[in-house]
């Protein structure tokens, strides 16, 4: 059994996807980011970045003590290891596997989430900043449009690596984006939306937070930014 320490965001979408799509036995710990829950001693005993998702692996394949991973990259990578799948067995098929997930998050996955917030969050809309992130944002969708140029998926079959990018391209409408610009990316993303391990996960998400994609409250926003390390000493 997996304990999945969750809340719906596209970090937490991307472990609900794959545990969808194996059939791994898991059970949701919902961590409330809007509330604080990620500060809890129990969580950051866990995820000690005060992120979520992470995992409480009470079956490793070792066959000893339980198994925490935190990170939503690192996550993805022990599941495949550990269920053998959506992760290729040849040494070729391996690395594109895992620079496709390393550019997510290291890349896809940050400029967006600053997209996201200049665009959404910020007390102060900031043209500079707004523009600057916007203007990576597709040209990360458009490297992501050429990988899929005349390919399925971004890595040979469907993989982590799809996992990983999907749920950062859900909110493109958010980010100042339209899909029609990217035809193999749109594609891509209609093909992994209507896989019915991905209905079945979005769905998910609404149960445990029917807020969901709703205007963030001045409280919570408060919990989420300008946040240091005074709040980890508390």
């Amino acid at each position: 059994m997996i304990d999945l320490y969750y809340w719906p965001t596209p970090n937490g979408h991307k472990i609900t996807m794959f545990l969808e799509e194996t059939g791994v036995p898991y059970k949701i710990v919902p961590v409330n980011i809007g509330t604080g829950e990620q500060f809890k001693p129990e969580f950051l005993a866990i995820s000690p970045n005060n992120r979520m998702p992470a995992i409480v692996d009470h079956a490793p394949k070792s066959g000893d003590m339980p198994i925490t991973v935190f990170e939503s990259g690192a996550i993805l990578l022990y599941l495949a290891e550990k269920t053998g799948k959506f992760i290729p067995v040849g040494v070729r098929g391996r690395v594109e596997v895992m620079e496709w997930l390393m550019w997510q998050v290291g890349g896809l996955g940050p400029m967006l989430g600053q997209n996201h917030h200049f665009s959404q969050y910020a007390p102060e809309k900031i043209p500079y900043a707004i523009d600057r992130y916007v203007k990576e944002t597709n040209r990360l969708y458009g490297v992501l449009n050429k990988r899929l140029a005349g390919r399925a998926f971004v890595a040979g079959d469907y993989s982590i690596a799809d996992m990983a990018c999907y749920p950062w391209i859900v909110p493109y409408e958010r980010q100042g984006q339209k899909l029609a610009d990217f035809p193999h990316l749109e594609r891509w993303f209609e093909e992994i939306k209507g896989r019915p391990a991905t209905v079945r996960a979005y769905a998910l998400a609404k149960e445990i937070n029917p807020q969901a994609g709703q205007p963030m409250s001045e409280e919570a926003k408060k919990v989420l930014f300008g946040q240091t390390a005074a709040v980890l000493e508390s």
